[in-house]
């Protein structure tokens, strides 16, 4: 069972998140919170798998919550909702540490699915609209240059070259496919340069790709 806080202002959007939850088989809502403030206490109550956070809230804002959230209790995995598909704020959410977005407007079968892949430890964010939120508000902190970023030099020529084809938007699959690696080979390539980039999942990977010039807005999807 798939324990999920639900973290939003309007209580009409968390009674009808929860009344959503139920259709999902193995999924359980443990508690609601209404602000970032008591998102932080009530995961640290519940110790929910998955917290719904919602980006716009009073006291402490979604974005300030998820970072508290995911320092203190590394094993809880946030998805961050927003009514709008490219803002700012979502960037700064996954960059805060959430393992996922999704806009608000989307199906009760999507939702439930994103629940599902951020609990797996993978990122629930469409490679399009990722890609779309970085080329318009992620700026690189260095144009692309003949010396290696100190963010690139502890991975091999291997684990670069992965790295550029996931923020490309490619899947572990096609990754495989694409390097003639197997796909065990791959997997252990992904995890073994998130490790040493200190990122959690795939769309922390890609922020730092595209921040050290690995690749440039054009080169993007």
């Amino acid at each position: 069972m798939i324990k999920v806080l639900l973290v939003d202002d309007q209580v009409l959007v968390r009674a009808g998140l929860r009344m959503l939850l139920e259709t999902g088989d193995g999924l359980a809502a443990v508690g609601e919170a209404g602000d970032g403030h008591e998102a932080v206490r009530r995961s640290h109550e519940l110790r929910p798998d998955v917290v719904l956070m919602d980006l716009h809230m009073p006291v402490m804002d979604g974005v300030a919550a998820t970072e508290r959230i995911v320092t203190e209790l590394p094993e809880t995995r946030v998805l961050a909702l927003s009514t709008f598909d490219l803002e700012e704020h979502v960037v700064t959410a996954l960059r805060a540490g959430a393992s996922g977005f999704l806009p608000k407007d989307v199906s009760p079968e999507e939702l439930i699915e994103g629940i599902r892949i951020v609990h797996r430890g993978e990122a629930a964010v469409a490679p399009r609209l990722l890609l779309r939120l970085i080329g318009t508000f992620v700026r690189p902190a260095r144009p692309r240059a003949v010396v290696v970023p100190a963010e690139l030099s502890a991975l091999s020529v291997r684990e670069r070259q992965v790295l550029e084809l996931i923020a490309r938007g490619l899947s572990n699959g096609q990754i495989a496919e694409e390097t003639g690696l197997s796909l065990s080979t791959v997997k252990n390539r992904v995890s073994d340069l998130f490790a040493k980039l200190d990122v959690r999942d795939r769309a922390q990977a890609v922020i730092v790709a595209y921040e050290v010039g690995l690749v440039s807005p054009g080169e993007l999807g």
